[in-house]
């Protein structure tokens, strides 16, 4: 039985970690920003179109295969480098204070622009690029056929979520953020420049999504529509671990990419609702989320 359910269990959790980058970067820019971002799944779906773009330039170079995996960060390192400053910037810091449903009609404006884009840039045909996943290879474990690329992903989720902990409970940017996070006004009196801070939150949030985006991107036909899927998926993991916490968009991740996965399997037709069932589901019982708390609000 437990030999039977192993390739569910890693095909789950390699969808979790997928989703979970998602995810995480969401709650990131809420507990900074306190803004809902729509547009976060365009920015997972752009990553994945500049590693699909940069790998297929390597490729038809000639160069290292190799040098495909170290592109997969490089396309994600540029997409926040470009858009995170500039939509911060330029679209979102105006916003703050302002009324959320004012933040949701902006952000889901930014959303229909970057779809179009995405569009205009890549074409709308589908682009596949898989060199990644046949550099690692497959191993067998008791039997049963394994792609090493999903236990690659499966490590870096684990390193990102121990990295990202680290960063906050230690690093002087870390502080900065916690600070923010409590009090903007009195962080700002004490001499922290928020912001700086909002801006260097929401290009992580951005670099984390579109990493997800890069790192999906040789085992999917990256088309249009794969932004709304992810932001969709995004929202449902953030609910449900908790708006702003870690380690609740991880676990929140492994149930549903373990439920996703599950259905797949035994119903396919739930597939589709499956996670929005388990959020509905854990809402009811705990509307602020696993590892969310009730907060007092300044109004």
């Amino acid at each position: 039985m437990f030999q039977a359910m192993m390739p569910l269990l890693v095909d789950g959790l390699a969808n979790a970690a997928l989703i979970f980058f998602v995810a995480v970067g969401l709650s990131l820019v809420f507990s900074v920003l306190r803004i809902l971002n729509v547009a976060h799944g365009s920015f997972y779906a752009i990553g994945a179109y500049a590693a699909v773009s940069l790998s297929l330039w390597i490729v038809s170079a000639g160069l290292s295969p190799w040098l495909t995996l170290p592109a997969l960060v490089v396309s994600a390192a540029l997409v926040a480098a470009i858009l995170g400053p500039l939509v911060e910037r330029g679209f979102l810091r105006w916003t703050y204070g302002k009324p959320e449903a004012l933040q949701i009609l902006v952000t889901f404006a930014l959303f229909l622009i970057f779809e179009d884009l995405q569009k205009l840039v890549f074409g709308v045909q589908s682009l596949y690029q898989d060199t990644p996943v046949q550099l690692f290879g497959t191993s067998e474990i008791a039997g049963i056929i394994y792609l090493n690329y999903q236990l690659v992903l499966i490590g870096l989720a684990v390193l990102v979520v121990i990295a990202l902990r680290l960063l906050m409970s230690y690093s002087r940017f870390g502080r900065f953020m916690v600070a923010v996070v409590a009090d903007p006004e009195v962080s700002q009196a004490l001499g922290i420049d928020t912001r700086r801070v909002y801006v260097a939150a929401f290009t992580l949030g951005v670099f984390l999504a579109a990493l997800g985006g890069a790192l999906a991107s040789p085992t999917i036909g990256v088309a249009p529509g794969t932004g709304p899927e992810a932001i969709v998926l995004g929202f449902a993991v953030a609910a449900i671990g908790g708006l702003g916490q870690i380690e609740g968009a991880a676990l929140a991740a492994i149930i549903v990419g373990v439920a996703r996965v599950l259905a797949i399997y035994f119903a396919p037709q739930l597939e589709a609702v499956v996670p929005y069932l388990v959020m509905l589901a854990v809402l009811l019982v705990r509307p602020y989320g696993l590892f969310g708390s009730v907060s007092v609000r300044r109004i």
